[in-house]
């Protein structure tokens, strides 16, 4: 069984930084990709950030390219989504996912078959 656990999320002003994790367990975590993904209140869950498992390719949206980044540690079976000049539209529900297999697109919700929890991002003006 894969579980995937968020923490580091948290409230903090525009132009500020946090990092987020997401732990993983349950099978060989560097043969899979992993992606974030955000739902802010009356919106639809949408990507933020995807890396691949064999090289580390990063994918990223184009809302947050440039200020979030995202990074994997196998040997820790841990990815880290550093954020930095937040921005309040950046308010959101942050969820970590995986896939069950392949990703053919990395930007496509369908594509992940595991969820975590989610950890509350919470940015002021």
């Amino acid at each position: 069984q894969v579980q995937l656990v968020e923490s580091g999320g948290g409230l903090v002003q525009a132009g500020g930084s946090l990092r987020l994790s997401c732990a993983a367990s349950g099978r060989t975590f560097s043969r899979y990709a992993m992606g974030w993904f955000r739902q802010a209140p009356g919106k639809e869950r949408e990507f933020v950030a995807a890396i691949s498992w064999s090289r580390g390719i990063t994918y990223y949206a184009d809302s947050v390219k440039g200020r979030f980044t995202l990074s994997r540690d196998n040997a820790k079976n841990t990815v880290y989504l550093q954020m930095n000049s937040l921005k309040p539209e950046d308010t959101a529900v942050y969820y970590c996912a995986a896939p069950s297999g392949i990703v053919v697109n990395y930007y496509a919700r369908g594509e992940y078959d595991y969820w975590g929890q989610g950890t509350q991002v919470t940015v002021s003006s």
